[in-house]
């Protein structure tokens, strides 16, 4: 998983760079290894999805972005429990997406209420 972590941060360090093809590319291949290695719901897999996610909201691909931050979301409440910070950040950036997209209730849902 070493050599799976240096391509995801290297796709991290393309996308600061606005390589984002590149990035894309070096993304979607640290996900389909972490998957294959570590399975779907594993931190370092969601934490791919979550990546890439961030990159095609940047891009524009909202819809795109919208399920793999759902499929983030679910797989960190599913491998960290709901009030992880892992999964509360998930829960924050969809809700962002969501709201961006002029869908506010349904962002509304999402974000985390205080107890």
């Amino acid at each position: 998983t070493r050599t799976l972590r240096a391509v995801h941060n290297l796709a991290t360090l393309l996308k600061d760079l606005g390589e984002h093809a590149e990035a894309r590319a070096l993304y979607g291949r640290a996900l389909a290894g972490y998957e294959r290695a570590l399975g779907p719901d594993h931190t370092d897999t969601l934490r791919a999805v979550n990546n890439l996610a961030i990159l095609l909201k940047d891009l524009g691909e909202h819809a795109e972005a919208r399920a793999l931050y759902g499929r983030a979301l679910a797989g960190y409440e599913r491998a960290l429990g709901p009030d992880h910070t892992d999964t509360l950040r998930a829960v924050n950036n969809l809700a962002i997406l969501l709201d961006n997209l002029g869908e506010r209730a349904e962002a509304h849902g999402h974000h985390p209420r205080p107890p």
